[in-house]
């Protein structure tokens, strides 16, 4: 983006891991039979998306990308559950899209409220303690959970601004000078093309009432394919209740000013279809220069608007300009608000819910692969150097039916079974683990 607007970004957020549960055990001098006493591990810190009201661009994301939240503390002994990382907030502007792709498929979230929140990254679980793994059974466990790595998510974030109306037209048309003229906003003027290099607010006063208005730059032929500034800008119009489709009246620029009108509608046509029925005014500006009221009456009979929405102005001298808040005032009054009151509301990317214990076997070059969530979870917070931990993954194989599959599927003594990072090789419907870089 030009100058300080900053409207689009890619950042990169780590939840925190959770911290690993302890196998420890009771060694006190008078407990003749100490028994299993590790604690759980912290939770990781989740890392949440906030719209803050007090933010207008996503400029602090050019310079800053990364975002990593605190790890989980570690269990211990005497059942001591390990502290819990802080969680992250990272603030975007209000009207901050969120998008991210979860197992192949893109999910937004809209932050159109002040205060609403997106758990972008969950915090990964703390491992538990070995006081778990206990039974009349197994009295010694020695085996502790490691904790589960936080979510990590690569994050586009996309700012459409929150304006009730949007001020469209060609370039040089005069939308710069009009923002100036009805607001205190004071946008870059000047009699050339694109001397708007970004959308620029104002806020409109038409007796008590009261709107926002945004001068949208970059529509030309062409710009929803990216072409001039293109669609860099068409975004900010999505969100508008209104337009005030400002014409160029004489046509200064050689262009011919019923031309401009249709081939902007049909730029917001080809960008998105219900923009071209967004409810609009028309102002045919630049009414006190002589080519303009030349072609007024051409201009009158093209837009198919009613009289009441079509308006003579001219930005410069104000002629015109009061007509036009005042029916822009009451079309808005019309039309139901829009809700932008703050909400204390926490988000989370619309994933369908996915029965955890289910899984798949896939017969791979090298062996079978394993995928399914709860299966993949477990592998991930197993401490591989804990002699028992084998055996563990061995009886959720069983219970699981994951072993009973792989044998259905048929799976040869001396074939690797696969489990996210893991490992193993199989023997007799045993699984033994194969470290890292043994072949």
């Amino acid at each position: 983006m030009t100058g300080d607007f900053y409207d689009y970004a890619r950042i990169y957020v780590q939840a925190g891991d959770g911290g690993d549960g302890a196998a420890t055990f009771r060694r006190e001098k008078y407990v003749p039979r100490g028994g299993p006493d590790g604690g759980d591990g912290g939770r990781g810190g989740h890392v949440y998306l906030v719209a803050d009201p007090g933010l207008n661009t996503l400029l602090p994301f050019r310079e800053r990308t990364r975002f990593i939240a605190e790890r989980g503390g570690n269990g211990g002994r005497s059942r001591k559950h390990g502290r819990n990382g802080r969680d992250l907030y990272i603030r975007v502007p209000v009207g901050t899209v969120a998008r991210t792709v979860i197992d192949g498929e893109t999910y937004s979230v809209d932050l159109d409220a002040p205060g609403l929140r997106l758990l972008a990254a969950r915090g990964g679980r703390g491992g538990l303690g070995n006081v778990h793994f206990a039974t009349s059974s197994y009295q010694v466990p020695r085996i502790a959970e490691l904790g589960e790595p936080g979510e990590r998510r690569e994050i586009e974030l996309e700012l459409k601004l929150l304006a009730d109306v949007g001020l469209v037209g060609f370039p040089n048309a005069g939308k710069s000078t009009l923002l100036s003229v009805i607001s205190a906003a004071r946008p870059k003027i000047a009699p050339y093309p694109f001397t708007t290099l970004q959308p620029n607010l104002g806020v409109v006063e038409v007796g008590e009432y009261s709107f926002v208005a945004a001068d949208i730059p970059g529509l030309i032929e062409g710009a929803h394919r990216g072409v001039g500034l293109g669609f860099s800008f068409l975004r900010h119009i999505e969100r508008t209740r209104l337009l005030i489709h400002i014409i160029d009246a004489a046509g200064v620029d050689g262009r011919d000013p019923v031309n401009d009108f249709h081939a902007i509608n049909e730029e917001l046509r080809l960008y998105q279809p219900e923009l071209a029925q967004r409810p609009q005014v028309v102002a045919l500006n630049k009414a006190d220069l002589p080519e303009a009221q030349a072609n007024l009456a051409r201009l009158r009979a093209a837009i198919p608007l009613p009289d009441q929405d079509v308006f003579v102005i001219s930005a410069v001298t104000r002629e015109g300009v009061d007509a036009l808040l005042q029916r822009v005032a009451e079309r808005l009054k019309a039309m139901p608000a829009p809700h932008r009151a703050p909400r204390d509301e926490t988000l989370t990317w619309p994933v369908p819910e996915v029965d955890e214990r289910l899984y798949t076997i896939e017969r791979t070059e090298d062996g079978w692969r394993v995928r399914g969530r709860k299966i993949e979870r477990l592998i991930s917070m197993t401490n591989f150097a804990q002699p028992d931990a084998i055996m563990r993954i061995q009886r959720v194989l069983e219970a699981s039916g994951i072993g009973a599959a792989l044998q259905e599927a048929g799976i040869k003594n001396g074939d690797v079974v696969y489990i996210e990072k893991a490992a193993f090789d199989w023997e007799d419907g045993e699984i033994t683990y194969r470290m890292p870089g043994v072949t």
